[in-house]
C-alpha cells in the first residue's frame, strides 16, 4: 500500500511538472479559466473557431476581458472575420481598462487595413497623433515596451511617432493623394528617417511628376545614410526606382510642387493644437519642438 502510495505522489508530481513545462513551451497562462482554454486552443490545437468560442466566453465572464478581445481579433482577422473583429472591438472595448485602449487601437488599424477601410484608418491614425501631441500617448510616459516574435524592446514617442505618419502616409497613397501623403512622409523622415519611408516618399514625388526631387530622396538610400538602407528589399526598391526616374530626369522633365489643399482640415489645425497643448509639447514630449517649424504643412 505504501509502494502505491509512493507511485501515486510520483506520477502526479510527474503530472504536475509537464502541465507546468507545457504552459511554458507554449506560453499559456496559469490555470483553467475560459481564457486560458481559449489560448490552449488556439495555440496547442489550432483550433481557430474553437477559440474563437472560447474568447467570447472569457470576455462575457470577465475573465481577462483586455486580453481576450485582443487576441480574438487577431484570431478572427485571421480567419478573414475582420469586419467582424471590428464590431467586437466597437462593442466590447468600453469593458477594457484604460492601459488597452491604446493596443486595441492598434489592432482595430490593422483590421480597417484588412477591409479597405481607408477612411476610418486615416481617422484613428490622425487620432493616435492627437493623443501624442496632448501627451496622453503610452499613458504619459515617453516610452512603452513592445514585443515583436516574442522578443520585448522600449519604443520611444519619437519612434511612435514616425511609424504613425508612416501609417498614415501608406494610407494617403492608396488613396492616390499623393500630395498628402508627401507632406506626411517628409514630417516622419524629419523624426525618424529610414529607407522605406524615403522610397515611398520617392514614389508620393515620381507620381506628381516631381523627378529629380525623387532621386534626389532616393540618394540616401543608395548612399547607405539612412537607417535601413542596407535592407536587400529597401536597397532592390530603391535602385528599381532609380531606374524609373532615368529618362525623365536625364531629359529634364519636372513640374513645380502642386498646392495642397486636404478638406478635412488635416493642414490647418495642427497651428492650433500646438498653441493649445505647448505647455504639455514643452514638458513631455520634445520631440514636437522638432516639428514646430513645419506646422504650416501637417495638422491633425
Amino acid at each position: 500500500m505504501k509502494n502505491n502510495n509512493i507511485n501515486g505522489c510520483t506520477k502526479k508530481g510527474e503530472k504536475q511538472q509537464l502541465e507546468y513545462n507545457y504552459h511554458v513551451i507554449h506560453k499559456l497562462p496559469p490555470g483553467d479559466s475560459p481564457y486560458v482554454r481559449a489560448k490552449y486552443a488556439q495555440l496547442v490545437e489550432k483550433d481557430p473557431e474553437g477559440a474563437i468560442v472560447l474568447f467570447w466566453k472569457a470576455i462575457n465572464a470577465g475573465d481577462r476581458v483586455d486580453s481576450a478581445l485582443k487576441d480574438m481579433a487577431v484570431v478572427m482577422k485571421q480567419q478573414d472575420r475582420a469586419e467582424e473583429a471590428i464590431e467586437a472591438i466597437r462593442s466590447f472595448r468600453d469593458r477594457c481598462s484604460k492601459q488597452a485602449q491604446e493596443s486595441l487601437d492598434n489592432v482595430l488599424i490593422d483590421l480597417y487595413k484588412k477591409c479597405g477601410k481607408l477612411e476610418e484608418q486615416i481617422e484613428l491614425l490622425k487620432q493616435k497623433l492627437r493623443m501624442i501631441y496632448q501627451g496622453e500617448a503610452f499613458n504619459g510616459k515617453p516610452t512603452k515596451t513592445a514585443r515583436s516574435h516574442g522578443r520585448k524592446f522600449q519604443v520611444t514617442i519619437k519612434q511612435e511617432t514616425s511609424r504613425i505618419l508612416g501609417n498614415l502616409g501608406w494610407a494617403y497613397m492608396q488613396q492616390s493623394n499623393y500630395a498628402a501623403a508627401e507632406v506626411v512622409y517628409r514630417k516622419a523622415q524629419q523624426i525618424d528617417p529610414d529607407a522605406n519611408k524615403a522610397c515611398n516618399l520617392c514614389m508620393c514625388l515620381l507620381k506628381q511628376a516631381r523627378y529629380i526631387e525623387a532621386r534626389s530622396v532616393l540618394q540616401d538610400v543608395l548612399q547607405g545614410k539612412i537607417s535601413g538602407s542596407d535592407d536587400l528589399k529597401s536597397k532592390t526598391r530603391a535602385e528599381e526606382l532609380c531606374k524609373e526616374l532615368e529618362p525623365f530626369v536625364s531629359l529634364g522633365h519636372t513640374f513645380p510642387s502642386p498646392q495642397l489643399n486636404l478638406e478635412d482640415a488635416f493642414l490647418d489645425g495642427l497651428d492650433q493644437l500646438i498653441n493649445q497643448y505647448a505647455p504639455f509639447r514643452s514638458r513631455r514630449l520634445p520631440i514636437f519642438e522638432e516639428i514646430s517649424p513645419c506646422r504650416d504643412q501637417l495638422a491633425c
